[in-house]
């Protein structure tokens, strides 16, 4: 018998089907001669600092840095059940071999081949390779299964870069947080990203408004504009030189332009695009188009290939059409079909492009999630764009004369939308339509030397514009091309992370707090922007993240030695820990304290009081004054001290507390609460009655 072992339950249960194993077991199923299992994630990982030595549990400087010399693994215990039966059925007897059909890139290599060498198996492996959850792509991936020997590249290529992460994360983290007193996550991704924000918030910050102003001629239906003033008196100059004066034509310029059409998706393209149209954060698009993928609707979506191969030409013609005819925006619009455009297999690395499958047209997709529809859709309508005629304008540009200036007229009019009607149509489906600009307008029939005569003449102001907050959408686009100017023009992969790894670098960002979302702007926080004030160009720069990212892909393809790259890696932490290990002269401690707001003011020494875990408390800690939340005066009641009571008490020195409970007779009561400071360690209350006063 031979054993699968799949990434997912559902991705398992979907091949297990295809191969007729279909007899449930406990963590697997079984049946023609096949074991179907699964993983659930990482079942296995890298294992944690204290691994190595128990001192490693506490973080300190005379222990870094930190570099294995011979690297452990350890278990994920919330999942040891299903990784005990994974080694239960790799040691059955009548298991002759095993087949990974993790997702087929360098990710689901590694999780495949972490348990299989974590289980201590040594049987024959053999490797699914298919880009499709459909019945025909699994059916004909196990009729050319490969050697699992020819993806040992691949599996080192990815534990490089998992051992490279721990190193930098390890290392810099511990660094740069004892340096500082403070948790400070420091990635070899995730810290260039964080540069990037911050460096275009401290563009924006440092940015100033210029105002120009610009001369418009006005004859008819015709708009001239000339050149950008900074002189509002220049301006006005000119505008009265050119009123109700006659205007010349001095050049009709007429020109047709193709727009081709856009190319597939790969993942990071899919990801602006949700973020652009629907808003979706990179990481649900990602969610989204697995799950599309798990259910047979579209292919593999971790890919950076944005052509398909020649293989797939002969079925384009009957996928489009299927797939047209199951968008209702489509009626009535004409399909082509330009294989040509889409299809470049020297352009396609380990998966083709994002597509449709042809289970698509035929699934009832009704009880599919709102944001899976979407995302579906979004990668039919750019199928059926990929493929189509040019989008053609006929665009027109007029020079004209005027009070010894020259000012500018253009036009354009539509005279083949090609493949934009498509696009138009499915825009139109948008609930939010994007902003994409004004619909292009023609100019009136213009000839060389016509005068126009007593033309109109109005300035318009006009200031200029900062540069835009980064969203999803143009941060993913920055990380794709982050340090390529600095790559060698050959290098296959560029820029920070790869399309698989982007959106969890976003997510990581936000959920440790040093990147805000607002609305659809990423903002970064005072922390973030704190961390990268501190951190050497060595660690924020994207050059040398998208260095490691070209060298991991050369160990993908046999090209580099891993254990070479590994130890670049290592003598890059040794020199990081020794080169920077003492604070720099005048270092801002308090850079990385909260600012909390207060709660109000100390009424021994004015100072500010705010809250804490335990209570409220003055920030001038000579003073010693505080409110603890864990008070016998408030639990005898039943009550609890909240920021709104604390405030009160230091804005009045009294205030009401309904509902207080009586340890005498047990019944409730109401009563005004004061505050009675003595000045002593703790400070006391008193109660006033209304009723008896």
């Amino acid at each position: 018998m031979k054993l699968v072992i799949a990434e997912k339950p559902s991705v398992a249960q979907a091949i297990a089907h295809v191969l007729g194993a279909t007899a449930r077991k406990d963590g697997y199923t079984e049946g023609g001669g096949w074991l179907v299992s699964w993983c659930v994630g990482h079942l296995v990982g890298l294992a944690p600092a204290d691994a190595y030595n128990e001192k490693y549990a506490k973080w300190a400087y005379d222990d870094l840095p930190i570099v294995p010399e011979c690297w452990q693994y350890a278990a994920d215990r919330e999942k040891e059940k299903q990784l005990a039966v994974l080694r239960a059925l790799m040691g059955r007897e009548d298991v002759d071999a095993v087949v990974c059909a993790t997702d087929a890139g360098r990710e689901g290599q590694f999780i495949f081949q972490l348990v299989y060498n974590y289980c201590g198996c040594q049987k024959p492996t053999l490797r699914l390779w298919i880009s499709s959850m459909e019945e025909t792509a699994i059916r004909d991936g196990f009729a050319a299964l490969k050697d699992g020997a020819d993806y040992d590249s691949l599996y080192h290529s990815a534990l490089c870069r998992a051992q490279a992460d721990w190193l930098i994360g390890i290392n810099a983290t511990r660094l740069f947080s004892v340096l500082y007193g403070v948790t400070l996550n420091v990635g070899r991704v995730q810290s260039p990203t964080l540069a990037l924000l911050v460096n275009r918030e401290n563009e924006i910050a440092g940015f100033k408004k210029q105002k120009f102003y610009t001369v418009l001629l006005c004859a008819g239906e015709l708009t001239a504009e000339g050149d950008r003033l900074e002189s509002k008196k220049a301006a006005e100059e000119l505008r009265a030189a050119c009123g109700g004066k006659t205007a010349t034509v001095e050049a009709v310029e007429k020109k047709e332009r193709a727009e081709l059409p856009p190319k597939l998706y790969d993942l990071t393209t899919l990801q602006r695009d949700a973020n652009r149209l629907y808003g979706f954060t990179a990481q649900q698009t990602l969610d989204y188009t697995q799950s599309l993928y798990e259910k047979r609707l579209v292919t593999y979506p971790r890919t950076d290939s944005r052509y398909l191969t020649e293989d797939m030409a002969a079925g384009l013609p009957s996928l489009v059409e299927a797939v047209a005819g199951a968008l209702p925006f489509m009626a009535g619009l004409e399909k082509t079909v330009n294989a040509g455009r889409v299809v470049d297999g020297s352009k396609v690395s380990d998966h083709h492009a994002i597509i449709p499958t042809s289970t698509m047209p035929g699934a009832d997709l009704s009880g599919l999630p709102a944001g899976e529809k979407a995302v579906l859709h979004l990668i039919a309508a750019r199928l059926l764009c990929a493929v189509g005629e040019k989008h053609i304008t006929a665009e027109t540009v007029a020079a004209l004369s005027c009070g010894g200036h020259t000012f500018t007229a253009k036009g354009r009019t539509v005279t083949a939308y090609g493949w934009k009607a498509i696009d138009n149509a499915f825009r139109a489906t948008l609930k939010e339509k994007p902003d994409e600009g004004k619909e292009p307008t023609p100019l009136p029939e213009l000839t060389e030397g016509q005068e126009l005569p007593r033309v109109n003449a109005s300035v318009r102001e006009g200031t200029t514009a900062p540069p835009r907050h980064y969203t999803e959408d143009t941060l993913l686009s920055s990380m794709e091309t982050a340090g390529t100017e600095d790559m060698p023009e050959d290098a296959e992969r560029k820029g920070l992370g790869t399309p698989a790894t982007r959106a969890g670098i976003i997510e990581k960002l936000v959920h440790t707090g040093f990147v805000e979302r607002k609305q659809k702007n990423l903002i970064p926080t005072p922390k973030g922007a704190a961390l990268i004030g501190v951190l050497p160009e060595l660690i924020k720069s994207p050059q040398l993240t998208a260095e490691w990212e070209h060298k991991l892909k050369q160990v993908e393809r046999g090209e580099l030695d891993a254990a070479d790259f590994m130890a670049g890696i290592a003598a890059l932490t040794s020199q990081l820990v020794q080169d920077y290990g003492k604070l720099p002269d005048g270092a801002d401690l308090s850079l990385f304290q909260p600012v909390r707001k207060a709660v109000g003011t100390c009424p021994r020494c004015g100072g500010r009081v705010v809250e804490n875990k335990k209570g409220f408390v003055c920030e001038n800690r000579a003073c010693g004054f505080a409110l603890w939340k864990e008070n016998r005066f408030f639990s005898a009641k039943k009550k609890e001290l909240t920021a709104k009571i604390a405030a009160a008490l230091l804005k009045e020195g009294r205030t009401e507390l309904k509902g207080c409970h009586s340890e005498k007779t047990g019944k409730t009561y109401d009563a005004i609460v004061i505050l009675d400071d003595t000045g002593g360690k703790f400070v006391g209350f008193k109660m006033d009655f209304p009723a008896k006063r």
